[in-house]
């Protein structure tokens, strides 16, 4: 058996663990385990790092992606989400402005998840990934990556 770092989440291998999810998700989730889209909006690149922005409205969820490499996200709103995770769990929380979490992921480990927004709150969070973890940061098509309005 492998030995994974604290954060990495198996996707579990039986259809039947997604039976209480809703409809359609488990096959999203199967159809986006190398989306690398961690945010709604890619704000900035380097060889390092990538600065995500990522708003979910009301009663939406984003869709499925999965971190590979270290990384922090930090709410810049409160308010209540669901997260569905590859392992077939899913958990509620609560979230609050500067609530801050730091993920790490040793080679193969990955966490694929995809978060709701059950509040009635839109939520915000900034999250910053670093590329020099120990596995290849995952491809970003370019319609994600922020364009400055007078760059046209």
């Amino acid at each position: 058996m492998a030995d994974h770092g604290p954060h990495h989440i198996e996707t579990n291998p039986d259809p039947a663990a997604f039976a209480h999810w809703p409809e359609g998700l488990y096959q999203e989730m199967l159809a986006s385990q190398n989306n690398g889209c961690v945010g709604t909006v890619l704000v900035s690149e380097t060889d390092r790092v990538r600065v995500w922005h990522l708003h979910i409205p009301v009663g939406t969820r984003c869709g499925f992606h999965r971190h590979v490499n270290p990384y922090f996200w930090s709410a810049l709103k409160a308010g209540e989400a669901r997260g569905y995770f590859s392992s077939g769990n899913v958990r509620d929380t609560t979230h609050y402005v500067g609530e801050t979490k730091h993920f790490y992921y040793g080679p193969g480990d990955y966490m694929l998840h995809s978060v709701e927004n059950i509040g009635d709150t839109d939520l915000a969070f900034a999250t910053v990934e670093f590329l020099d973890g120990t596995n290849p940061p995952l491809a970003i098509p370019p319609e994600v990556k922020l364009v400055a309005p007078n760059a046209a």
